[in-house]
């Protein structure tokens, strides 16, 4: 039997496809359907996102609308009692098995603590301008500081970061309209504070995207220095320019660069923050659907690029300058991998201390983990490299 809920999931679920992922149909689905309380929406979403989390329990043979109250149970059924599920069967059926075997996990009960945190919805964190982090948390409520729930955590956290647990539309709020915070992963939010950019610095964001991170360097320079704001899209940029309006963000400039050789500026930068693209394994909590589209050609195609970006933004370094390595994946291939070849290759670097934790002390760079079971967020990985 099914219900209402499961049948308008399978509708969304049928039209998923490697080129329109989950959330890019839901966004569809919800924008053209102006009936769709905040409730509604969630629970569509939230059943969606079931579904391919629980997709390798889900019995192939059966209807659509059945597979998503069979995810919907499971999903119920774990959250009670996370430990009901056995470990054999996470790890066989949570993650493809190339996928479970690119990751290097620091022990075993990690690996389960990994495997379970990716079962679980995923927590909405947000970014306060600095000035108004009080007042933000006050005005929407449901919002808490991360320092207690993650205290265990060995780098440290975000001063402002906010997780919120409330009901509202975040979008809709009118602290959001006038630029007061921003929607920001707590592990997007750490790699801003591993820059540590100061007021008089000239930094370039050289993969910028839509302008997450540059905004969040802004706030930390108090809108004082420079920031170029680099990506190959123009749509990104122009989504940049329209945050960086709203937040009242001045210090940047915005430059379209396609990653190659010829670099958009003579300028020498006192921080370079390489937030390259990647595979997204970190966000898989996030995206359930991205774990059964990528492929492990993907991440070597990726590594490639990575390592490139690597080779052509940090001669743009002063001397002195830090070049910050930033992925939302946590695979060996785009993590230490890259990390130690780019290393290797740059004696001229020396690799720099992180979020409170020390830097190696001899040897090539290696990076740090931010791992979703420890954070309640995203995973990440950082490494970062002063020039001597």
């Amino acid at each position: 039997m099914s219900t209402p809920l499961a049948q308008r999931a399978a509708h969304v679920i049928a039209q998923v496809t490697p080129d329109a992922p989950a959330d890019f149909v839901l966004r569809r689905e919800i924008g053209t359907d102006p009936d769709l309380d905040s409730v509604e929406k969630r629970a569509l979403t939230g059943a969606v996102f079931a579904f391919f989390r629980w997709f390798g329990w889900l019995d192939a043979t059966a209807p659509l609308p059945r597979r998503v109250l069979a995810a919907l149970d499971l999903q119920k059924r774990f959250d009670a009692d996370p430990a009901a599920l056995k470990p054999e069967a996470l790890a066989a059926l949570a993650l493809p098995p190339w996928a479970l075997a690119s990751l290097d996990f620091p022990s075993p009960e990690a690996r389960l603590a990994y495997l379970r945190q990716l079962q679980r919805p995923p927590s909405l964190w947000i970014r306060p301008q600095r000035e108004f982090a009080a007042s933000i948390a006050r005005a929407l409520r449901h919002a808490a500081a991360p320092q207690a729930e993650v205290s265990h955590f060995k780098f440290q956290i975000a001063p402002t970061a906010l997780r919120y647990t409330g009901p509202s539309d975040l979008f809709k709020a009118e602290e959001f309209k006038k630029g007061l915070f921003e929607i920001q992963d707590l592990a997007s939010q750490l790699v801003g504070h591993a820059c540590a950019p100061l007021p008089t610095e000239t930094w370039w964001d050289a993969c910028c995207g839509e302008g997450g991170k540059t905004l969040h360097l802004s706030d930390l320079m108090g809108n004082k220095g420079v920031i170029w704001a680099t990506d190959r899209h123009t749509g990104r940029l122009a989504t940049l320019r329209k945050r960086a309006g709203r937040a009242q963000a001045f210090n940047y400039r915005t430059v379209t660069w396609n990653g190659g050789p010829f670099l958009p500026t003579k300028t020498k930068f006192d921080g370079i923050l390489v937030d390259a693209p990647c595979s997204g394994v970190g966000t898989w909590q996030r995206n359930p659907h991205a774990r059964w589209t990528l492929t492990e050609t993907d991440i070597h195609e990726l590594s490639a690029i990575q390592l490139q970006l690597l080779e052509n933004t940090h001669k743009a370094l002063k001397p002195g300058g830090r070049l910050v390595y930033a992925v939302c994946t946590l695979t060996r291939q785009e993590t230490t991998d890259v990390v130690r070849a780019f290393s290797s290759a740059h004696p001229e670097l020396e690799p720099v201390t992180l979020l409170g934790q020390a830097a190696p002390t001899t040897g090539p760079a290696t990076g740090h983990f931010l791992w979703p079971h420890e954070l309640d967020a995203n995973g990440m990985f950082v490494a970062a490299w002063r020039k001597k």
